[in-house]
């Protein structure tokens, strides 16, 4: 039976959570249970889910800016004994369970992870991650580690292009190399503005209207936040750490994004290739009843409507996962590992 998706609250300040309805839908909050939001950002769906139960929810985001936010909105969700239902930390989702444990949290009632970048990075200029205004090279989602910057004019040509081709998905990623090279030769490559021209001189603008630098900056972010390591180690906490009626909802924005989602829980619900005869260890694990479901077998779009309203919703992907039954024989984190 499909499930209409309620009417999302509003959510002021410009910020638009891309498929809210749908992921209150699959959420479906209720109260006293614990969830998280492990890619608080802009607070969208943070917001929401507060709004639509009198629960508690933990959001992390590794951005002090997104934690500063976060602290506003905590003060409009008292918890009635001088604290808030929602809990900020600083932090990676790819270590939700650590950060969790240290505060005495090991099991949840639902997760919620946006994988795309925050409306607010992508419209600071002083972030880095536009070409569309110009600013300092820097794309780090946090406040630590090695910018873009330091990238494009430290690493080997051949390490770039393999960054472009394997993140970006650029199929002329050993010319834009070749190019950033040549041009960090006569003066450092600083700013995004100074990069996307390097790359538009090199790659020809195609019929999809996509800019030519577009897969260049994604290959450079991902790599820098490493945004795919943090996705495969935040789903399998994420699946670990959910109660039996649990949900895990993901919002992905790419096809590498998406495909470790697909992957990680067609898994966990047991629906991988059959194993082969000549490994009866493997027909053994077959056995064992999957403790995860899907709760449809493809993702979901967002509608015609919010894509008209709301331009970067277009390639949004939505998947969800639900815990059936405690794991068996084991913990968590050997099952998962069996179902690899």
């Amino acid at each position: 039976m499909t499930t209409t998706p309620p009417t999302p609250p509003r959510i002021d300040g410009g910020h638009i959570p891309v498929m809210l309805a749908e992921v209150l839908c699959d959420l479906a909050p209720r109260d006293g249970a614990t969830y998280l939001d492990g890619t608080f950002g802009g607070g969208g769906y943070a917001r929401a889910i507060l709004s639509a139960a009198e629960c508690t929810l933990w959001a992390i985001d590794r951005d002090p800016a997104a934690i500063a936010r976060g602290a506003a909105l905590a003060t409009s969700f008292p918890d009635g004994q001088e604290q808030s239902r929602l809990r900020l930390i600083k932090g990676g989702f790819g270590d939700m369970a650590s950060l969790l444990a240290a505060r005495g949290v090991d099991a949840l009632d639902g997760v919620v992870l946006d994988l795309g970048v925050s409306s607010y990075q992508i419209d600071q200029p002083e972030r880095g991650f536009s070409f569309r205004m110009d600013g300092p090279l820097d794309m780090r989602m946090g406040d630590e580690g090695t910018t873009a910057a330091d990238v494009v004019n430290r690493y080997q040509e051949s390490e770039l292009a393999d960054i472009i081709y394997t993140y970006g998905e650029e199929r002329m990623s050993r010319r834009v190399a070749r190019a950033i090279v040549a041009a960090r030769a006569e003066n450092p490559i600083t700013t995004t503005a100074a990069l996307a021209d390097i790359v538009r001189s090199v790659v020809r603008a195609d019929r999809s209207g996509i800019d030519p630098a577009t897969r260049t900056f994604q290959g450079l972010r991902i790599y820098v936040n490493d945004e795919l390591g943090q996705i495969e180690r935040g789903l399998e906490q994420a699946l670990g750490l959910l109660a039996p009626g649990g949900r895990l909802v993901v919002v992905s924005f790419h096809s590498l994004e998406d495909r470790l989602v697909k992957l990680a829980m067609n898994r966990a619900s047991g629906r991988m290739p059959g194993p082969s005869r000549h490994d009866p260890g493997a027909a053994m694990q077959s056995t064992q009843r999957p403790a995860f479901r899907l709760v449809r077998n493809k993702a979901i779009r967002p509608s015609d409507t919010e894509c008209r309203h709301n331009p970067r919703a277009r390639s949004a992907r939505l998947r969800t996962v639900e815990r059936v039954m405690t794991f068996p024989d084991t913990d968590s984190a050997t099952y998962m590992g069996q179902q690899q």
